[in-house]
């Protein structure tokens, strides 16, 4: 494959190796050699050890756990192959850290969203590529194109796989994920339900009622991330109460810090579904309730798409 004006070139940083070679192999094409590595006292040092000088570059990095890292690493990543003289550079963030200070929650508190967007695109980056973001108005602080994918296309045929016949409902862990979760009930063809919660502080949560009638139904619930695990472990519990029959839940990024893992696997949720935006731990690995879907073949579709100037959207209509 190449690009319209010029060769394509992949470059990897260390958040997410599997994925990263899975993109690779999906597009036919080997990762461009590079050396990331630190010095002893942590400092990030990068070398790109292959010609891309004239070529359309799309950097595979998650700013995942250690965020700060492995945002440190995109950045300089970035630096050096703008120095190197790369036609444009994309920058492929599958997960997005720092999404979810997208405002000012209080007095006196940053937006991070925007100033990390400010440091991607001050670094040298061309355009951005990301998946779900936690709030689409993240496109926005962004001067350069922000292509954001959906993983609902991957979620929707598994999900079909999975439960044909089943009497199924889709559910919203909160108000603020109502969109998201019409959309992909749209898509099966489901009822939604909606959690009334409440977060009293940051990583808590508590479920104050359940909107629908959720009884005899196969619970889905749906949305971009879960951390901690407290909400969608509360919600399973509140839908049983009301009737439900099981509860699964499509969650785009797993970044289950903390005992998040221990949490589901004790809870009452029959199965947790994460794409492999962010590289899983080991005891994601081996969670007997928690799969993993792979998200490369839908990131190779849209790197081969932007390299030939062809339309990105259309691969969700």
């Amino acid at each position: 494959m190449s690009a319209k004006n010029g060769s394509i070139k992949l470059v990897a940083g260390n958040s997410n190796p599997a994925l990263a070679n899975a993109i690779a192999a999906e597009l036919g094409l080997p990762l461009t050699k590079t050396v990331v590595r630190r010095f002893a006292d942590m400092e990030i040092f990068v070398e790109i050890q292959e010609n891309v000088r004239g070529s359309d570059v799309f950097i595979l990095q998650s700013t995942s756990y250690p965020a700060n890292d492995h945002l440190m690493e995109l950045l300089i990543i970035t630096d050096a192959l703008r120095r190197a003289s790369a036609r444009r550079i994309t920058a492929v963030v599958p997960y997005f850290g720092y999404a979810r200070q997208d405002r000012k929650s209080a007095s006196r508190t940053p937006i991070s969203a925007k100033l990390v967007a400010n440091l991607i695109t001050h670094a040298g980056a061309d355009r951005v590529m990301t998946l779900d973001l936690h709030a689409l108005q993240i496109q926005g602080f962004f001067d350069i194109p922000a292509d954001n994918l959906y993983a609902s296309p991957v979620m929707v045929r598994d999900i079909r796989e999975r439960f044909e016949g089943e009497k199924l409902m889709v559910v919203s862990p909160d108000v603020g994920g109502v969109v998201r979760a019409r959309g992909l009930a749209k898509r099966i063809n489901t009822p939604l339900a909606i959690i009334d919660k409440r977060r009293e502080r940051a990583g808590e949560s508590e479920v104050m009622n359940v909107i629908g009638d959720v009884a005899g139904h196969t619970c889905i619930l749906i949305d971009d991330i879960i951390d901690s695990g407290g909400t969608l472990v509360n919600a399973a519990d509140a839908l049983l109460a009301n009737g439900a029959k099981e509860v699964y839940a499509y969650i785009t990024h797993g970044v289950l810090s903390g005992g998040a893992v221990t949490r589901i696997v004790s809870s009452r949720l029959k199965e947790l579904v994460i794409t492999d935006s962010i590289m899983p731990t080991e005891a994601v690995r081996n969670a007997p309730n928690i799969r993993s879907l792979p998200i490369a073949p839908l990131i190779a579709e849209a790197i081969g798409r932007t390299a030939a100037e062809e339309s990105v959207s259309s691969l969700f209509d």
